[in-house]
């Protein structure tokens, strides 16, 4: 499930944006003053971060500064609307800014486009035949389920976010091992050849020469 942490003093807004994402599908955190928003963010990951420019304790650039080692995408909601207000978020280092008043259904939209452009949010990958339900963690091929290891999925998701691009043994490696390449390939070779096999794959994960690999769909 996707998780959205709120920052919002003004209690009206926060619940109603909570109350709309949860319907959505959406699990929501909700923080009254940036050192409660700066309290959530150090005990746990979310997945985007609504975040007012305007607020007690810790004001919103403050709080951006804080957020952005973690690499958690924020979208600024502030009644700061000028053109410059708008530069000067996007500048910081927000990943969309929204003024207020702003219609709920508009807020949806942003954060659904901020989510799939960060490959985020997504719930389900579909190549030919073959789909994967991120949330479950099932692959299925014509409907029918298959059974693949931990690092044969996260390889799998991998290729299937970046289909029809080369991509380099390393970045594949470190991508889906979470530790430095160190020039050995017949681990992730391996694990190449056991999708292929699984998903009846032979023609579409193809072999990039001198590079790596590259799914074709």
């Amino acid at each position: 499930m996707t998780d959205i942490l709120v920052v919002e003093d003004d209690e009206a807004i926060a619940n109603l944006i909570c109350v709309s994402l949860s319907a959505e599908g959406y699990r929501c955190t909700c923080a009254r003053d940036g050192m409660e928003g700066a309290d959530y963010i150090e005990r746990q990951s979310f997945d985007l971060v609504l975040l007012d420019i305007m607020l007690p304790e810790v004001d919103g650039y403050e709080l951006l500064e804080f957020i952005k080692p973690t690499g958690t995408p924020v979208i600024f909601l502030t009644a700061k609307g000028s053109i410059e207000d708008k530069v000067r978020g996007l500048r910081a280092g927000a990943d969309d800014y929204l003024p207020k008043p702003f219609q709920i259904g508009e807020l949806l939209a942003r954060v659904e486009a901020v989510l799939r452009r960060l490959g985020k949010g997504e719930r389900q990958l579909e190549v030919g035949d073959v789909s994967v339900r991120l949330d479950s963690r099932q692959v299925l091929k014509s409907g029918v389920a298959l059974t693949l290891t931990v690092k044969e999925f996260d390889l799998l998701v991998e290729l299937m976010r970046n289909r029809n691009i080369a991509l380099y043994r390393e970045q594949l490696y470190e991508k889906v091992w979470k530790e430095p390449f160190n020039g050995e390939t017949r681990t992730l070779d391996s694990h190449i050849q056991r999708l292929r096999r699984k998903l009846g794959w032979e023609d579409r994960i193809r072999t990039v020469f001198r590079i790596g690999y590259r799914l074709e769909g």
